[in-house]
């Protein structure tokens, strides 16, 4: 497994800062979506 995480051009590196950060973004836009969802449900009450 390291041979193949062993310098293969760069892609390995990108895929270890840019998978947490994908995974962050989604669940922050997940929270923003029920987030608002709880002010529109609060707002027609």
């Amino acid at each position: 497994m390291s041979l193949l995480l062993a310098h293969q051009g760069g892609w390995d590196e990108i895929l270890l800062v840019a998978g947490p950060i994908l995974i962050l973004g989604g669940l922050l836009k997940l929270a923003n979506r029920r987030a608002d969802k709880l002010i529109a449900e609060e707002s027609d009450s």
